[in-house]
């Protein structure tokens, strides 16, 4: 029986030296080992840009009121400083007014049941400002009252009151009231007490005048509240009580 014999590859002592492969993915090292490579980084994703707002503009509607604020504003203020000025130049005051004197000429209940009635007034008008004097125009009205109801009504005359001057003022008023026999009955109560209530009201335009400017009309509402001791005709009736007030109506 033969005998079996192994037979070896011959290597070639002059060949290179060959490597040992290495898997894929792996590196060497300086020394020749094996190393495994990093794992590749997973792919970037895409993000949109984020993308800031601008803080909104002022609209034209909120820069013209605030143009328009300001400008009331310095208005004001200047305003503010002329009547200042004029108030230290001019020293304003408030004019005065007083009832001197009433008279019944005629107060009776006619056939119809109204009521008529003739006073005569006197009123007295005080400017007291030294650099101002007051224009008192035509189309002014003074009428007497008693509660709610007008017994009569009178005009005033036209004039021009000069610096700290004092002008008496005669006017005859007249009217014709409804529902003449309960206010007739009313009144003669009252008269019995000796205290009738009567409400003088006095309306009238006029114009200022500063130095040599005359200024735009505006109105006086002067306001008396009387107390008489009676209402019979043709005697001079005693004035007990009286309280004028004063307000400027623009």
């Amino acid at each position: 029986m033969a005998d079996h014999q192994k037979i070896h590859p011959v290597v070639d002592p002059e060949a290179p030296p060959t490597e040992p492969l290495v898997p894929r993915g792996s590196f060497r090292s300086e020394k020749g080992d094996p190393v495994q490579h990093p794992p590749d980084p997973p792919p970037l994703q895409r993000t949109s840009p984020v993308i800031q707002s601008k803080p909104p503009k002022r609209s034209c509607c909120c820069k013209c009121m605030c143009w328009t604020i300001s400008l009331l504003v310095l208005l004001l203020v200047i305003v503010g400083a002329i009547a200042g000025v004029l108030y230290l130049v001019f020293r304003p005051k408030l004019p005065k007014y007083s009832v001197d004197s009433l008279r019944i000429t005629d107060f009776r209940l006619n056939y119809d049941l109204t009521l008529y009635a003739k006073f005569d007034m006197k009123i007295r008008a005080n400017n007291p400002n030294k650099k101002i004097g007051i224009y008192y125009e035509k189309g002014g009205k003074l009428s007497v009252w008693y509660t709610n109801n007008k017994l009569c009504q009178g005009s005033l005359p036209k004039f021009y009151q000069g610096h700290q001057n004092t002008t008496v003022l005669n006017v005859v008023l007249t009217g014709q009231t409804q529902y003449g026999s309960t206010l007739m009955t009313a009144l003669q109560e009252q008269q019995q007490k000796g205290r009738i209530p009567l409400d003088l009201k006095v309306d009238v335009p006029v114009a200022i005048k500063l130095g040599k400017l005359k200024l735009k009309k505006v109105r006086f509402l002067v306001e008396c509240l009387l107390l008489v001791d009676s209402l019979s005709a043709n005697n001079l009736i005693s004035i007990r009580a009286s309280d004028c007030r004063f307000r400027l109506k623009l």
